[in-house]
């Protein structure tokens, strides 16, 4: 499945908003607290695809019965872009572990290639999975990072989020990985030449931590 968060009005379109605009995007700490929304907006819809059970909760008054949730999942993010964006996940799935990736691309004049440096992760077998990456360009990193992680176990379940991406990244994610959820903030136009999502919003990781050498 796919679902496409500005497809529908809410808040989460100004926050989209915010952070494209390229003179919001001076300001670090409100493209990260933006990040960190969307982040949240996502978890909450994820959140209604995983499992619950009744539970007897005892408040001041009485014994009530909740929904609560059965197992939280593992969260698995890109370094460094993706961090503001695991931070909104991680805020709703508190009790969740925390899987972090070093993946980056080779660019020369015919291709681009990846490389993943480093990888640690807790137990994936039998667990949900949500790998988060702000932007979903190629798919290349994505499918290549969901790949190496399954030296740690096979999920039962996994969702990717991201806040951009491109049509030619969600076909390539598609394709490789059919039995993957997609959940986006915008599906926008198309990949430039330089493999760059147009209109995106630019290098993620660099408007939220400052330029790198």
């Amino acid at each position: 499945m796919i679902y496409i968060l500005n497809q529908e009005p809410s808040v989460a379109n100004h926050f989209i908003a915010e952070l494209r605009d390229i003179h919001i995007q001076k300001d670090s700490l409100r493209f990260r607290r933006n990040m960190e929304r969307i982040g949240e907006i996502l978890a909450y819809k994820i959140s209604t695809q995983l499992n619950y059970v009744p539970r007897q909760i005892r408040t001041s008054l009485a014994l009530t019965e909740e929904q609560t949730l059965t197992d939280f999942p593992v969260l698995a993010t890109v370094l460094r872009a993706g961090l503001p964006f695991h931070q909104g996940f991680l805020n709703y799935f508190d009790q969740a572990g925390s899987a972090f990736v070093a993946a980056y691309r080779l660019e020369d004049s015919t291709e681009i290639n990846v490389n993943v440096d480093y990888l640690v992760a807790p137990s994936l077998s039998g667990k949900v999975l949500i790998l988060v990456d702000p932007m979903l360009a190629t798919g290349k990193s994505l499918v290549l990072t969901y790949k190496a992680m399954l030296r740690f176990g096979e999920p039962r379940q996994v969702h990717i989020a991201s806040v951009i991406a491109s049509p030619e990244g969600v076909e390539y994610v598609q394709n490789e990985l059919p039995n993957v959820n997609l959940w986006l903030g915008a599906l926008d136009e198309k990949l430039n030449e330089r493999a760059y999502i147009v209109p995106g919003l630019g290098d993620a990781g660099d408007l939220a931590f400052g330029n790198k050498l």
